[in-house]
């Protein structure tokens, strides 16, 4: 039989591969490795809970990366010997093993790589994503409610932990708004692209006519903030409200005044928190998520003023980003990548990699990096 010929397919992913590691920096990361493993190695570290947290979490990410990087080259190794030994044994079966793990190889290289493109200054962050049920009423609540399990269902599959900070139920069914975190490796440069206006069409299962209905939610997503990025917030400025969680109908979940519910007075910023056990702890996680917005809110005026002076000031994301069809016909589509997809079904359960990796290409060739 003819053998195929991998030599130039090979000799491809090793050029990627090179152009990744430029950018990754290993000797960078190597020593990152070994100055976090120091930090996690001192007797005392776990005398402050949050910054041991903050150092293993980091320490995981960056032997996370560094790992990847050397499975990614031993891969191609390992492919080049499988196709020697697929060509001396002129042997069908493992020309076709090879062909397998190349396009393998591929994919998971188009991955890895879109990781390169996460050059903003707070793409590395985890991320704080709120989603908001916009016009549609009952069915915008409804699909507020989808998009939260979808994105807790993409993290899940995706090696992201997320955890639901606040859920605000609305009276017949679904959400009003809900904000939970993701951490991880580029949680933020991952998810970011997701912020904007989603829009769902479907006959509404709501309607007892049967009617085809439109329905709108809004998605927010901020990077979570450091220690040396605190923004102190004088008491002054806020104002604070206790009340009792509320479980889906507006049923009462706790019998004592937990829920926290923050307004910042000079900027009528709100945040409320429900979904800790205690009142401190979720006053300690709306303060966070204040001083997050602050901050952000504190970037984009400045990057405002920036853009003022140099007289081009442009939207970065227009209003309407992604439409899920649901009839007449099966559809998600992202109105700027023009990626699609004709399994909604499967989008919702989580298979989102394909729309985020579209989206940080985009974001990178438009040049509107976060």
């Amino acid at each position: 039989m003819a053998a195929p010929d991998f030599s130039a397919e090979i000799s491809a992913l090793r050029a990627t591969l090179a152009s990744i590691t430029s950018v990754i920096d290993p000797e960078a990361l190597r020593a990152r490795i070994e100055e976090l493993s120091e930090q996690a190695a001192a007797p005392d570290l776990w005398d402050d809970a949050a910054r041991a947290q903050q150092v293993t979490q980091a320490l995981s990410q960056a032997q996370g990366e560094h790992n990847r990087l050397e499975r990614m080259t031993r891969r191609i190794d390992d492919l080049e010997v499988l196709v020697e030994l697929a060509t001396e044994s002129d042997d069908a079966a493992t020309f076709a093993e090879a062909e397998q793990e190349f396009a393998s190889l591929r994919d998971d290289m188009k991955t890895l790589e879109v990781r390169t493109l996460m050059t903003g200054e707070w793409d590395a962050r985890d991320a704080l994503v709120t989603i908001r049920a916009g016009a549609g009423g009952v069915d915008a609540a409804d699909f507020a409610d989808m998009l939260l399990r979808m994105y807790l269902r993409w993290a899940e599959k995706s090696g992201f932990a997320a955890k639901v900070l606040d859920t605000s139920y609305a009276e017949e069914a679904g959400l009003k708004s809900a904000t939970f975190e993701v951490s991880g490796a580029y949680a933020f440069g991952t998810v970011g692209v997701e912020a904007g206006t989603h829009r769902l069409v479907r006959i509404s299962p709501f309607d007892n006519q049967g009617r085809r209905q439109t329905s709108f939610a809004a998605v927010e997503v901020i990077p979570v903030i450091e220690d040396t990025e605190h923004i102190e917030v004088p008491d002054s400025d806020i104002k604070v409200d206790v009340f009792r969680s509320s479980g889906p109908g507006g049923q009462s979940v706790n019998t004592t005044d937990s829920a926290v519910r923050i307004t910042h007075l000079p900027t009528g910023i709100v945040v409320s928190m429900q979904n800790e056990k205690s009142q401190i702890q979720n006053r300690a996680a709306a303060m966070r998520v204040l001083q997050s917005r602050l901050l952000l809110k504190r970037r984009e005026e400045e990057a405002a003023r920036k853009k003022e002076l140099a007289g081009d000031i442009k939207a970065s994301w227009g209003d309407q980003m992604r439409s899920y069809v649901l009839h007449p016909y099966q559809m998600v589509k992202d109105l700027r990548t023009e990626h699609e997809s004709s399994n909604p079904q499967a989008v919702f359960d989580g298979d989102l990699d394909s729309f985020l990796e579209a989206g940080v290409r985009w974001r990178a060739s438009a040049g509107n990096a976060t």
